[in-house]
């Protein structure tokens, strides 16, 4: 099976055909996942930082695939003690590879939202209107939502993959909520730390905050929503 049709295999979910790239040896599909995850991302990040400015764009394509890499890495040992600890049967090579694919279908739907997103900048407020601020709020609570819909739906077939190689329903379960719960809380704060995605009004164009600790993810998405209701 050439990479193409593992690509569409992945799409559709087909657990039974995913079950034996998890015993391969082979890298060549290791470094495929890796290319769809860079360019899913990247042409996804640059449609979302054009917002602000092309620079932003740039790096904002950079850092998109850079965040995903580092949720994969931060979180490879931690998942693979988890599916051991709570009796999946996976080996640590099998719980990276299972991650790696649920994040490379996350990154082809990124990909495939890419034109929405860029109909959303097109009608957005922009950075030279009076309102400004609402544009920014929907550009960052669009990009939300669009990412969370990515990682519902890739989650929702790794579920279907760990049911069929762990050791029982409820083992797999306990394995995709412990690793959901672990690379959420990992993205979120990669995120904030990496920022800007998009660019605040206001503040200069930056591949890097100087003070990326300062505030949480949480509260600029709060404060994005509070913009708009209120």
């Amino acid at each position: 099976m050439n990479h193409v049709h593992r690509l569409l295999t992945l799409c559709r979910g087909d657990s039974e055909a995913m079950v034996p790239w998890l015993e391969e040896r082979d890298s060549r599909w290791l470094v495929t996942c890796a290319v769809v995850i860079t360019l899913g991302c990247a042409l996804y990040g640059g449609a979302v930082g054009l917002w602000r400015a092309p620079i932003q764009a740039a790096y904002t394509a950079v850092k998109m695939p850079l965040l995903i890499f580092l949720t994969c890495g931060g979180n490879a040992l931690l998942n693979g003690l988890l599916a051991q600890v709570l009796g999946a049967g996976l080996s640590f090579r099998q719980s990276a590879i299972s991650i790696l694919m649920s994040f490379t279908l996350a990154s082809l739907i990124l990909a495939a939202l890419t034109p929405v997103a860029l109909f959303v900048l097109v009608n957005a407020p922009s950075l030279g209107s009076a309102e400004r601020g609402t544009g920014h709020s929907v550009t960052m609570l669009t990009d939300v939502l669009f990412i969370a819909y990515a990682g519902v739906v890739a989650n929702g077939r790794l579920l279907r993959l760990l049911t069929r190689i762990c050791t029982t329903p409820e083992a797999a379960k306990r394995v995709f909520w412990s690793w959901l719960a672990g690379n959420l809380f990992l993205g979120a704060q990669l995120s904030w730390i990496l920022r800007p995605f998009i660019g605040t009004p206001g503040l200069p164009v930056q591949f890097l905050r100087d003070d990326p600790l300062r505030g949480t993810f949480y509260e600029a998405v709060f404060g994005a929503a509070k913009n708009l209701l209120f």
